[in-house]
């Protein structure tokens, strides 16, 4: 966490700004806005399938989600989902629209989710990963978190929609 302010050096405190507590600097008033960080997560589907990894570490070890991760500051949110695809699973996918941004309150994290089309490769698990498999929307195993599930059934109305 921040303690000093980036403008003159000075500790921050904790004021009432703007109905929160937010830090500043008592000498120069610069304010650290806490602003979310952005993630993308990716719906890869192919054949009726989407792909799913079983995670190896972190938030939900054990189980399974879809790929995805943070965007780096300055990468487009499009990049940043074709990246992580590629990184989780070998694979090259171009992503379609946006399907949906989940954001939750409390939460420092926004996340945009996308559906992708596969253009090359043999799924692989990336080093963060333990398998790799494409699963019916209608067969999920247990899922990391509760919003794939979710984005996954917006996903699958979506290509009923176009069926």
């Amino acid at each position: 966490m921040t303690r000093y302010c980036t403008e003159c050096g000075h500790e921050l405190t904790l004021v009432p700004l703007e109905g929160k507590e937010r830090l500043r600097c008592p000498s120069c008033g610069w304010v650290l806005w806490e602003d979310p960080k952005l993630a993308v997560a990716v719906i890869v589907h192919r054949d009726g399938r989407v792909l799913l990894g079983r995670r190896g570490r972190g938030l939900g070890k054990g189980l399974w989600s879809l790929p995805g991760g943070f965007v780096d500051r300055g990468e487009q949110v499009e990049a940043a989902g074709a990246r992580e695809v590629r990184e989780e699973s070998g694979l090259t996918v171009k992503l379609g629209p946006l399907l949906r941004l989940h954001s939750a309150a409390g939460e420092p994290v926004v996340l945009a989710v996308y559906a992708a089309e596969l253009i090359t490769g043999t799924a692989q698990p990336g080093e963060e990963l333990t398998e790799i498999e494409w699963f019916s929307p209608d067969e999920l195993p247990q899922l990391a978190f509760a919003r794939d599930a979710a984005f996954l059934a917006d996903w699958a109305k979506s290509q009923e929609a176009y069926a």
